[in-house]
């Protein structure tokens, strides 16, 4: 492409090479091709009049496609899929007279795009197996170092470090799922003709049923797909990308989450997405270490997130069994959206792999709130003492006011330890008062529950997709 001219961002800077190819032009009608070789072979089969000879010079002829006499062709035709029947059938002299025959165009564009839609997801789910190996690692390292927790993005009850990351992981994982029952579900569209009924079939077979079944049935199983659609109009439902967007869009979700929690955390820099040593942080401000892979997640699934709706004002529009509003968007909204999940996994796939844990900061913010959060604790061991639960309630209250007062108003650091240790009512001194405050008291089952969601949870994904991770099932140390 000239320099001169527009290119996606999604092909020119974020997405793999894997997942661009999946929607080039060689990969769509290579595949074009493949399909009208397995309706002949099928209709071969069957009985038609289609010869081994002519099914094997098709096969010679899968990818050398030539683009300037299709678009010759298209220009004199104005129509894709027939410029490239007689591309096909200009390479193919012998098998010219049976390529296409008794389809219609969206036999070659339909049953493609589910081929396409369906390599793509496994791309997909294999990204997503790799970010929670890697986060998995991460939870496992960190699962017992306490950190603060946030509901309303206000210090809250301790949680760890490696807890917070399998709510990353759960969402990851329900993501997964979603992945596997779209893969598994897709069906090709078959065989079924202009508007569904496959007449153009049954004229081909004179009137059998069972062979119009039979040639859908056997083209599925060539192009690996367990059957094709039930019932259909001239095209698959619309509501199939409408479903997959939405599929997509909910990866697009997960991964926005955990990226805005990183750049919540960078801002307290207590954890960091990974830095290279020559990485210019702002061009203005050379300490600046700014989260940008992490706000590359967020942008790109800003964008994946709106694309679903593509998918179902589509869906929603179409006429009775066929109308072609929906073909320019399907070419834009589809693969865009795959090219953009794609671009989202390989960051975060890279974030998660070398993620910056400043353990030391973290210890310094629970010390600034450990003192309240101990107050509860620290009453119930006064009372213990003998103390009076009521008059010790609204004493703590009062010292905590003055606390925050120290805190808030004047930066002062907590001196709620010292407040109580010199009120006489309580009776601690100040290093029974510092007993109270080691913060692994507060975590709760937090290490616990990381190693039962990782052991219960991931592991047996991880193991299940072993082709994700280089061909061996990561074996997880908990």
């Amino acid at each position: 492409m000239s320099k001169n001219q527009y290119e996606s961002p999604l092909a020119s800077r974020y997405a793999s090479d894997e997942m661009l190819y999946l929607f080039s032009p060689d990969k769509k009608f290579s595949t074009w091709r493949r399909l009208w070789i397995a309706l002949a072979r099928a209709e071969m089969k069957l009985g038609l009049n289609v010869t081994q000879e002519q099914i094997d010079e098709m096969e010679a002829h899968v990818t050398d496609i030539d683009y300037a006499l299709a678009a010759k062709y298209e220009k004199e035709l104005r129509h894709d899929v027939m410029a490239h029947v007689h591309t096909f059938g200009t390479a193919c002299p012998k098998a010219m007279p049976i390529i296409h025959l008794g389809a219609t165009s969206c036999y070659v564009g339909d049953n493609t795009d589910i081929i396409l839609m369906k390599e793509g997801l496994v791309l997909v789910r294999n990204g997503i197996v790799r970010v929670l190996s890697n986060l998995a690692k991460f939870a496992e390292q960190y699962k017992a170092t306490p950190t603060l927790g946030y509901t309303h993005y206000q210090a809250a009850q301790l949680v760890t470090v490696g807890k917070r990351a399998t709510l990353w992981m759960n969402e990851l994982l329900m993501d997964l799922q979603e992945v596997a029952f779209r893969i598994d579900n897709l069906r090709l569209l078959g065989s079924k003709g202009t508007t569904g009924t496959q007449a153009s079939f049954l004229e081909l077979f004179d009137g059998d049923h069972e062979k119009c079944k039979a040639l859908e049935q056997m083209i599925a199983e060539e192009m690996g797909f367990p059957g094709v659609v039930p019932v259909s109009g001239q095209t698959y439902s619309r509501k199939v990308d409408a479903a997959i967007l939405s599929t997509l869009s909910g990866i697009a979700q997960s991964a926005t989450k955990f990226a805005t929690d990183m750049r919540l955390l960078a801002h307290m820099k207590e954890i960091e997405e990974p830095f290279e040593k020559n990485q210019i942080g702002s061009s203005a401000m050379p300490y600046k270490r700014n989260p940008m892979r992490c706000e590359r997640i967020c942008a790109l699934g800003r964008y994946v997130i709106a694309d679903v709706t593509n998918g179902s004002v589509t869906a929603a529009t179409q006429w009775f069994e066929r109308t072609l509003d929906d073909s320019a968007n399907k070419r834009l909204s589809v693969p865009e959206a795959f090219l953009a999940v794609d671009a989202i996994l390989s960051i975060y796939e890279n974030v998660t792999a070398g993620l910056v844990v400043h353990e030391k900061v973290i210890e310094k913010h629970i010390q600034e709130e450990l003192p309240f959060m101990a107050s509860e604790n620290i009453m119930m061991d006064a009372v213990k003492r003998g103390g009076n639960r009521q008059e010790l309630h609204e004493r703590i209250r009062q010292h905590s006011l003055e606390a925050g007062h120290q805190v808030k108003d004047l930066g002062l650091p907590n001196n709620l330890i010292d407040l109580i240790a010199d009120d006489p009512l309580f009776g601690m001194s100040r290093e029974e008062l510092t007993a109270h405050l080691d913060a692994k008291n507060y975590i709760g089952r937090c290490p616990e529950q990381v190693t039962d969601f990782l052991t219960q949870e991931v592991q047996p994904v991880l193991a299940r997709y072993p082709e994700a991770l280089g061909g061996e099932a990561a074996q997880l140390k908990v």
